[in-house]
Formats: C-alpha cells, sequence, structure tokens
C-alpha cells in the first residue's frame, strides 16, 4: 500500500534535520548549503504520482540567498550580485578555445583526443561517443559564431560521419565506426546534434548540401526513435551483425538521445518526434532522479543524465509540450543536487559539464521569476567560470593560475585549452587526468561559455 503524506511533514522534517546539522554548512572556500532536508527525505516509498514525488522534493530543497555576494533582494539578481566574471572575458576565452579543437582535427576529419602539454606527447585513445561530441562541441562554436575556419572543420567532420553512414533498421540511418561492431546511441545522437546546430546557423548552405544534411539527419532521428525501449529510455548500443539493440540504457546516452530529440523537435519542426520525447522525459526523470536518489542521493546515474537533461529540459520548456512545467520542476531540483549534493563549486577536476546544466536551469528559474533559484545558480554559474578559466592555457585569467604561469608555453596545439584541474597531479594519467589537456573538456566548457555569454552576461540576455 503507497503511504501518504504531505508536503508540510515532508518541510518539517526537512526543517529538524537542518536544525540538527549545522554543519553541514561548509564555510571554508566556496560556502555551499547544507542539503540536510534533501537527506532526510525518505525516498524508499516515494509517491506513485511522480509530479508529487518531484514536490516533495522541491520542499526539501532550500535555495542559498548567497548573502556574501549579494546584499539585496532584486527581480534579476545580476544588477546586484558582485559577479566575477564578465561577457568581455568571457568572449576572449571562447576565441581561444574554439581555435584549440579546430587545430585539433585530424585529416581524415575526426579529432585527437589528449595532449600532455608539458612535454609534448599524445596520449592515445579513441572513443567514438567522444569522436561524435568533438564535432558537436564545434558545430556549437559555429553556430554561436560562424567563421571560414570553424565551417571548414564543421563540413569536414560531417564528411567523416557521413563516410561512415549505414543503413539501419527499418529504413533508418546509423552509423559504423571504423571496424567497432556495435554503434551506441549516444554518438549517432550527438552526430545527428551537430547537424541540427548546422541547419540552424546564420551561415550560407547550398540547398544540394542542405538536402543531403536532411536527409542523414532524418534518418538519424529515425534509428534514435526505433532505439527507444518499451520503458522509455533509449537502447545503450546496436549490434551491426545481428541488428539487434541491447535491453540496457546509460543516463549519458539517454540525456544525450533526449536532447537530440528536443532540439530537432523544437528547433526544426520534427513534431513526429514529440509523442516519442514524452514518453522518455516521463520514464528517464523518474529513473535518474527519485529512483536513484532512493539508492544514493549523491547517484553516477544523476551526474550523467544530468547537463544533457537539463540542456533537453530548457528545450521542453520552451516548446511547452505535455506537462512542461513538471520537466521544469525536474530541472531545477537537478540544479540544486548538482549545487548542494554534488557540491560542484568543491570539485577538483573541471566540471563545466555542470554549468551546462546550470545555465539551463538558470533560464528556466528566469521564465519562471524565480529570484532565489536564479540567485543561487548565478552564483554558481559565475563562481565555476571563473575558476575554469583560470585552467585554460593562454587565456584571459591564465595570470590568476601559479601552475601556467610557472609553466609558460607557446605551443600552439595548447593554446586555449582547458587543463581537467588547475595544476599537475603527480599521478599518472592512466589513474588521473589533470594538466593534460582533453578535447571534450574544452568542448564542453566552450558550450558552457557562449551559454552563459548568451543567457546570462549580455546586454539583451534574456
Amino acid at each position: 500500500m503507497m503511504r501518504t503524506r504531505s508536503l508540510a511533514a515532508v518541510m518539517a522534517v526537512a526543517c529538524i534535520g537542518l536544525l540538527l546539522a549545522p554543519l553541514s554548512c561548509k564555510n571554508k572556500g566556496e560556502k555551499e548549503m547544507g542539503d540536510a532536508g534533501f537527506q532526510a527525505l525518505d525516498l524508499d516509498d516515494p509517491p506513485e504520482d511522480f509530479a508529487a514525488a518531484i514536490a516533495e522534493v522541491r520542499a526539501a530543497q532550500p535555495w542559498d540567498e548567497r548573502k556574501n555576494a549579494i546584499k539585496e533582494t532584486v527581480d534579476d539578481p545580476r544588477t546586484a550580485m558582485k559577479l566575477k566574471m564578465d561577457f568581455e572575458t568571457l568572449d576572449e576565452s571562447f576565441k581561444l578555445g574554439s581555435a584549440f579543437l579546430a587545430n585539433w582535427q585530424l585529416p581524415e576529419g575526426n579529432f585527437r583526443y589528449m595532449y600532455d602539454w608539458l612535454d609534448g606527447t599524445w596520449v592515445e585513445g579513441d572513443n567514438q561517443v567522444r569522436q561524435a561530441g568533438s564535432l558537436w562541441g564545434v558545430a556549437l562554436c559555429h553556430r554561436y559564431r560562424p567563421t571560414p575556419e570553424t565551417r571548414a572543420v564543421l563540413d569536414k567532420g560531417l564528411r567523416f560521419w557521413f563516410d561512415h553512414t549505414v543503413d539501419g533498421p527499418d529504413g533508418s540511418l546509423t552509423l559504423k565506426y571504423l571496424d567497432e561492431k556495435k554503434i551506441d546511441s549516444g554518438t549517432v545522437a550527438l552526430v545527428a546534434l551537430s547537424i541540427v546546430e548546422f541547419l540552424k546557423t546564420d551561415d550560407e548552405i547550398s540547398d544540394e548540401y542542405r538536402a543531403e544534411l536532411t536527409t542523414k539527419l532524418d534518418g538519424y532521428l529515425a534509428f534514435l526513435v526505433w532505439m527507444q525501449l518499451d520503458n522509455g529510455h533509449i537502447s545503450r548500443s546496436f549490434r551491426h551483425d545481428k541488428q539487434t539493440k541491447r535491453k540496457k540504457s546509460s543516463p549519458y546516452y539517454d540525456g544525450e538521445s533526449l536532447l537530440c530529440l528536443c532540439k530537432a523537435a523544437r528547433e526544426l519542426g520534427h513534431d513526429e518526434l514529440v509523442p516519442v520525447i514524452e514518453k522518455a522525459a516521463k520514464g528517464m526523470s523518474r529513473t535518474y532522479t527519485i529512483e536513484a536518489w532512493a539508492e544514493d542521493r549523491d547517484s553516477n546515474q544523476t551526474k550523467g543524465f544530468y547537463q544533457w537533461s537539463s540542456m533537453a529540459f530548457a528545450e521542453y520548456y520552451q516548446a511547452k509540450w505535455t506537462d512542461y512545467e513538471l520537466y521544469g520542476d525536474v530541472t531545477l531540483a537537478l540544479g540544486w543536487w548538482m549545487t548542494h549534493t554534488h557540491e560542484t563549486l568543491r570539485k577538483g577536476r573541471n566540471h563545466a559539464y555542470a554549468v551546462e546544466g546550470l545555465a539551463s536551469a538558470y533560464r528556466i528559474a528566469r521564465w519562471r521569476g524565480d529570484v532565489p533559484a536564479q540567485t543561487d545558480l548565478l552564483y554558481v554559474v559565475d563562481r565555476s567560470l571563473y575558476k575554469l578559466s583560470t585552467w585554460q592555457i593562454g587565456g584571459p585569467l591564465a595570470d590568476k593560475n601559479k601552475f601556467l604561469t610557472s609553466n609558460p608555453t607557446t605551443d600552439a596545439l595548447a593554446i586555449g585549452g582547458v587543463m581537467n584541474a588547475r595544476k599537475k597531479s603527480g599521478r599518472p594519467v592512466s589513474e588521473d587526468t589533470a594538466h593534460q589537456l582533453r578535447i571534450d573538456v574544452t568542448q564542453h566548457q566552450m558550450h558552457a561559455v557562449t551559454l552563459a555569454m548568451e543567457f546570462i552576461y549580455a546586454e539583451d540576455a534574456k
């Protein structure tokens, strides 16, 4: 039998937890608000209605007022908060980072992955999803600010994947990466996302090329639809030899696929995808929030789904599809989780991926006029971007990093890249990536930077 609880009772538990655990609010370094209320929430037997379950979660998640940075309550906290970042600094970082991504493309059209700039050696390794993600990173940079250089990289990268396109099930198209026996759904989603971004770019595309892009995109989208499981999730991978999909899913690939479907539907008019999206949103959201948190409040499942779903739900919210306000609540619940349970500001490794999701949550808070949420999220986005920008080699804040000032470089393969940590860790790269440059780290950071410039720091940001 399902137990009954009122929101008032949950809030009471949360408040008691906060009173009994004052030490959970950490005062060293970046102040983080304790999450005792969230930790005390009983999720062993949540309401069957997902909206009611999320309402209970939100009731146990108080936003931090960030009084150390803002002294007054205003409708727009950007006008009252002491911000560390500004548009000009972010813009300079973007120019360098965008050039860095382009500089790492191989002659075939795919990309290098990791480079140790201290000794000038490549750390070899290849991964189909990371390859597709690198192309998507370039497509995002090109959409934000088209240049002949990024266009050339994007064209070559798309041609690489088009040359690796094969027929999929039921008239769809899929990808075959080199000699691998399977294709991951995340790979297809990220290549499809690259096409979506390109088609929305303020750039000249010939009719013939646009037709080819559209045909490939339609085929990839049909493949992702075919990959959907009965529970709404997207199958993790597809076996070429057996023409079968796995029954298991991945939080990363689920999120990447959901974002791809949402963007294609809202931005390119693929309305036939909406029923697929609504089924996916319902199934994935419960799995990676309520069910994941019942097992582990700081769940790796949530972390994998985090930024992808937040970006997807920003699209969903704008489209006003079924229960869009519910998914606005989910996005804010996830934003609070990333800030206060996962404690993103305290992380010693690059968390630009988190900023992609936090910026999306901030947008929803702005649309709703939720000032407490805006204030907390703005603080974390701003401080995160400042911290991570000091890890960019040759970047506008590189002089704030003692490790970088002690190790100057003119290496063109390093300039603009963002380290995974602020300094060398001393451990081998097989155990820890720190000063080494990974293309996916810079890719996510440049996307976080463009989101912040467009929706937070620009004078006309809305």
